[in-house]
């Protein structure tokens, strides 16, 4: 008895093990930083080889989805008539969140967290209604829309609470963007507009104010992570005037530097007690702070490990791996890669062709580096010093969201299907 005990505990153990090295909790994965431990994924693969499953997606939405156990969830805007969805003002929109079978492709569940017309904004002809990534922590997963709210749910989708923040008001109709960040028992938002930004920290069981702080910036897209460092738990958020690390507990600053370039859109990443901060637009800026160093105000201090002037990103974030940063110029298929301490250049301004809008953040998975532009391009790199392609890849719809990496198949969310590339 005593044995048969210990060898289900051990099988328990086992599966518990394997669903959380599968997971993709956030849209930047596990780490928040692009890597899938145990991913293995293909490195070949066109819309005849394989493509295990495609199927179908309602409205139009360039969230990235999240994988929790054998389920892939994914957000969207719809127009209830014609189940697709322009970018202007006049249709009253779904906004959903859809569960399907992460092995098969079929729909489990479907939920209508809003219906709206949004009237006085426009998104970006790049942009969608829906571009806000989800999150889950295996109890809730959390639908973000930005003005339209943030809903959560129970696993099989029943409404647990819903918060509505207002109206954003964004700069150059570019619509919104960022995704909340979830740590523990909070859930953070960052609500940079023109009008009333700020940082919202609330209870993620409850959806009730734990802080709020006035956030003294103009319009971002970027998204905030948060890191355990010495003791203490740090919210790091990036903008234009300031980056900012408040303690998650009281929304006390921890240290401040200067801030990244205008409209700063790319999640800063966390590595070994290290923080990468990339912004492209209008300028460039590419920076690594040690927080074993950082108290205060650390401009010009040695908490500031290196920084770079050129090659920085505007949409996409950059992946970390074997000590090496990994970065694209722009919205372009040009990469670069640095050493992760020192920020000595390996090489800069490689070409990936055929791309289009690099809009997608790299992800790495059984050991090489994937980027995927809006053109169904993806380009399969091996890490390291030298630059190698070691495939391209293409499919037939066009993307804006992220790849997102769970064992051995990696998914793509187009303007039209959702696939899943296992061989």
């Amino acid at each position: 008895m005593k044995r048969a005990t210990l060898l289900l505990a051990t099988l328990l153990l086992a599966t518990n093990s394997f669903c959380q090295g599968t997971n993709w909790p956030s849209w930047r994965g596990p780490g928040n930083n692009g890597v899938a431990p145990s991913g293995n994924p293909p490195t070949t693969w066109s819309e005849t080889n394989n493509v295990k499953w495609k199927v179908d997606l309602p409205g139009k939405g360039h969230s990235t989805p999240i994988i929790w156990e054998n389920v892939i969830y994914v957000t969207s805007a719809v127009d209830g008539d014609k189940q697709t969805v322009s970018n202007e003002p006049g249709s009253v929109l779904q906004f959903v969140i859809i569960a399907y079978d992460k092995n098969s492709g079929m729909e489990l569940w479907k939920k209508v967290l809003a219906e709206e017309k949004p009237a006085d904004e426009t998104s970006h002809v790049d942009g969608s209604w829906a571009s806000n990534s989800p999150v889950t922590n295996g109890k809730y997963v959390y639908a973000y829309f930005g003005s339209r709210g943030l809903f959560c749910m129970d696993m099989q989708g029943n409404l647990i609470w819903s918060r509505d923040f207002g109206q954003m008001q964004k700069k150059r109709s570019f619509g919104e963007g960022s995704s909340p960040a979830l740590y523990n028992d909070r859930i953070v938002i960052q609500w940079d507009d023109e009008v009333d930004s700020k940082i919202i920290v609330l209870d993620a069981n409850t959806g009730k104010d734990v802080w709020v702080k006035k956030h003294d910036e103009a319009t971002s897209w970027t998204s905030p992570i948060v890191v355990d460092f010495e003791g203490k738990t740090q919210l790091i958020v990036s903008a234009t005037k300031k980056v900012i690390s408040y303690d998650l507990a009281n929304g006390d600053i921890i240290w401040r530097t200067g801030g990244m370039t205008e409209s700063v859109v790319p999640q800063p990443l966390y590595s070994n007690g290290v923080v990468y901060l990339l912004s492209g637009y209008r300028g460039n800026s590419v920076m690594a702070v040690n927080l074993s160093r950082a108290k205060g105000d650390i401009d010009g201090t040695d908490a500031i490990m290196w920084k770079l002037s050129k090659n920085a990103p505007y949409v996409p974030s950059p992946t970390l791996y074997d000590g090496k940063l990994y970065f694209l110029f722009g919205n372009s298929g040009r990469l670069s890669c640095v050493d992760a301490t020192t920020g000595s250049i390996y090489y800069e301004g490689q070409n990936l062709p055929n791309m289009g809008s690099a809009y997608p953040s790299p992800i790495v998975a059984g050991g090489n580096i994937y980027f995927l532009g809006s053109t169904g391009t993806c380009h399969i790199v091996k890490p390291g010093e030298n630059f190698q392609i070691i495939s391209t890849n293409k499919l037939d719809d066009s993307f804006h969201a992220s790849p997102v990496a769970s064992g051995n198949s990696i998914f793509l969310r187009g303007f039209d299907n959702l696939y899943c590339i296992s061989e």
